[in-house]
Protein backbone atom coordinates (compact mmCIF):
# COMPACT_ATOMS: atom_id res chain seq x y z
CA UNK A 1 0.00 0.00 0.00
CA UNK A 2 1.38 3.55 -0.96
CA UNK A 3 1.90 6.45 1.53
CA UNK A 4 -1.06 8.24 0.07
CA UNK A 5 -3.06 5.49 0.81
CA UNK A 6 -2.47 5.56 4.01
CA UNK A 7 -2.59 9.42 4.77
CA UNK A 8 -6.33 9.18 2.80
CA UNK A 9 -8.18 7.10 5.79
CA UNK A 10 -6.10 9.35 8.37
CA UNK A 11 -8.45 12.44 9.39
CA UNK A 12 -5.48 13.58 11.36
CA UNK A 13 -2.91 13.53 8.87
CA UNK A 14 -1.75 17.49 8.08
CA UNK A 15 -2.59 16.68 4.47
CA UNK A 16 -5.97 16.05 4.83
CA UNK A 17 -6.83 19.28 6.50
CA UNK A 18 -5.85 20.39 3.08
CA UNK A 19 -7.85 17.72 1.28
CA UNK A 20 -11.13 18.61 3.11
CA UNK A 21 -10.50 22.26 2.93
CA UNK A 22 -9.89 22.11 -0.69
CA UNK A 23 -13.22 20.05 -1.49
CA UNK A 24 -14.83 23.37 0.81
CA UNK A 25 -13.65 26.05 -1.61
CA UNK A 26 -14.65 23.01 -4.91
CA UNK A 27 -17.83 23.30 -3.31
CA UNK A 28 -18.09 27.18 -2.80
CA UNK A 29 -17.22 27.90 -5.86
CA UNK A 30 -19.46 25.11 -7.56
CA UNK A 31 -22.68 26.76 -5.83
CA UNK A 32 -21.39 29.91 -7.04
CA UNK A 33 -21.34 28.83 -10.36
CA UNK A 34 -24.48 27.36 -10.01
CA UNK A 35 -25.96 30.70 -8.93
CA UNK A 36 -24.49 32.45 -11.74
CA UNK A 37 -25.91 29.97 -14.21
CA UNK A 38 -29.12 30.08 -12.79
CA UNK A 39 -29.42 33.84 -12.84
CA UNK A 40 -28.02 34.00 -16.48
CA UNK A 41 -30.09 31.38 -18.11
CA UNK A 42 -27.03 29.04 -18.28
CA UNK A 43 -26.54 25.29 -18.32
CA UNK A 44 -23.54 24.49 -15.41
CA UNK A 45 -22.04 22.83 -18.67
CA UNK A 46 -22.29 26.47 -20.07
CA UNK A 47 -20.55 27.76 -17.23
CA UNK A 48 -17.47 25.17 -17.45
CA UNK A 49 -17.20 26.12 -21.29
CA UNK A 50 -16.96 29.70 -21.10
CA UNK A 51 -14.46 29.35 -18.16
CA UNK A 52 -12.36 26.88 -20.34
CA UNK A 53 -12.30 29.01 -23.28
CA UNK A 54 -11.38 32.07 -21.05
CA UNK A 55 -8.12 30.14 -19.40
CA UNK A 56 -7.55 29.24 -22.96
CA UNK A 57 -7.59 32.79 -23.97
CA UNK A 58 -5.58 33.98 -21.57
CA UNK A 59 -2.99 30.84 -22.56
CA UNK A 60 -2.94 32.16 -25.83
CA UNK A 61 -4.58 28.56 -26.75
CA UNK A 62 -7.11 28.67 -29.89
CA UNK A 63 -10.33 26.06 -28.74
CA UNK A 64 -12.19 24.25 -31.74
CA UNK A 65 -15.53 22.58 -30.77
CA UNK A 66 -13.58 19.41 -30.82
CA UNK A 67 -11.56 20.28 -28.23
CA UNK A 68 -14.01 21.87 -25.96
CA UNK A 69 -15.87 18.48 -26.25
CA UNK A 70 -12.96 16.57 -25.35
CA UNK A 71 -12.13 18.62 -22.55
CA UNK A 72 -15.71 19.04 -21.14
CA UNK A 73 -16.26 15.41 -22.43
CA UNK A 74 -19.43 16.01 -24.02
CA UNK A 75 -20.22 14.66 -27.43
CA UNK A 76 -19.94 15.77 -30.81
CA UNK A 77 -23.78 16.62 -30.60
CA UNK A 78 -24.11 17.87 -27.38
CA UNK A 79 -20.72 20.64 -27.93
CA UNK A 80 -22.46 21.64 -30.77
CA UNK A 81 -25.72 22.05 -29.35
CA UNK A 82 -23.38 23.87 -26.26
CA UNK A 83 -22.03 25.84 -28.94
CA UNK A 84 -25.15 27.29 -30.27
CA UNK A 85 -26.52 27.86 -27.06
CA UNK A 86 -23.99 30.05 -26.21
CA UNK A 87 -23.57 31.86 -30.01
CA UNK A 88 -27.54 32.27 -29.43
CA UNK A 89 -27.18 34.29 -26.37
CA UNK A 90 -24.14 36.46 -27.82
CA UNK A 91 -21.27 35.03 -25.20
CA UNK A 92 -19.27 33.10 -27.70
CA UNK A 93 -18.60 33.63 -31.71
CA UNK A 94 -17.27 30.99 -33.94
CA UNK A 95 -14.63 32.26 -36.35
CA UNK A 96 -12.82 30.64 -39.52
CA UNK A 97 -8.89 29.99 -38.28
CA UNK A 98 -6.78 32.45 -40.52
CA UNK A 99 -3.84 29.60 -40.96
CA UNK A 100 -6.70 27.05 -41.77
CA UNK A 101 -9.87 28.34 -43.15
CA UNK A 102 -11.45 24.70 -42.48
CA UNK A 103 -11.06 24.90 -38.89
CA UNK A 104 -13.50 26.87 -36.83
CA UNK A 105 -12.27 28.53 -33.58
CA UNK A 106 -14.49 29.60 -30.29
CA UNK A 107 -13.95 33.30 -29.33
CA UNK A 108 -15.13 34.74 -26.25
CA UNK A 109 -17.20 37.34 -26.47
CA UNK A 110 -17.12 40.73 -24.67
CA UNK A 111 -20.62 39.97 -23.19
CA UNK A 112 -19.53 36.86 -21.40
CA UNK A 113 -16.42 38.85 -19.58
CA UNK A 114 -18.50 41.28 -18.94
CA UNK A 115 -21.34 39.19 -17.11
CA UNK A 116 -18.53 37.07 -15.52
CA UNK A 117 -16.97 40.10 -13.52
CA UNK A 118 -20.28 41.16 -12.40
CA UNK A 119 -21.29 38.40 -10.79
CA UNK A 120 -17.76 37.24 -9.87
CA UNK A 121 -16.15 40.08 -9.49
CA UNK A 122 -16.39 40.83 -5.99
CA UNK A 123 -15.31 37.01 -5.11
CA UNK A 124 -11.92 37.78 -6.94
CA UNK A 125 -11.63 41.06 -5.36
CA UNK A 126 -11.82 38.96 -1.55
CA UNK A 127 -10.01 36.17 -3.03
CA UNK A 128 -6.82 38.88 -4.27
CA UNK A 129 -6.99 40.81 -1.07
CA UNK A 130 -6.89 37.16 1.18
CA UNK A 131 -3.53 36.72 -0.95
CA UNK A 132 -2.12 40.07 -0.42
CA UNK A 133 -1.75 38.79 3.38
CA UNK A 134 0.89 36.84 2.10
CA UNK A 135 4.61 37.09 1.05
CA UNK A 136 5.34 36.41 -2.32
CA UNK A 137 7.49 33.28 -1.58
CA UNK A 138 3.98 31.66 0.11
CA UNK A 139 2.37 32.51 -2.57
CA UNK A 140 5.03 30.97 -4.49
CA UNK A 141 4.21 27.53 -2.22
CA UNK A 142 0.86 28.16 -2.66
CA UNK A 143 1.09 28.31 -6.01
CA UNK A 144 3.11 25.25 -6.82
CA UNK A 145 0.70 23.48 -3.85
CA UNK A 146 -2.28 24.04 -6.23
CA UNK A 147 -0.47 23.39 -9.59
CA UNK A 148 0.37 19.92 -7.87
CA UNK A 149 -3.21 19.45 -6.83
CA UNK A 150 -4.22 20.49 -10.55
CA UNK A 151 -2.22 18.20 -12.20
CA UNK A 152 -2.90 14.97 -9.94
CA UNK A 153 -6.07 15.47 -9.69
CA UNK A 154 -6.13 15.35 -13.93
CA UNK A 155 -4.22 12.22 -13.48
CA UNK A 156 -6.40 10.71 -11.20
CA UNK A 157 -9.59 11.33 -13.45
CA UNK A 158 -10.76 8.04 -15.77
CA UNK A 159 -9.12 8.79 -18.91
Amino acid sequence: MAASENVAGDDRHPAMRLVHLLRAVTVEFDLLGAEFAAREGLHPTDVRALIHLLDAARAGTPVTPGRLGQRLRVNSAGTTALVDRLERLGLVRRSRDTADRRRVLLVVEEKATELGWSFFGPVIGEVVAAADGFDAGELDTVHRFLTAVLDSTGRARPA
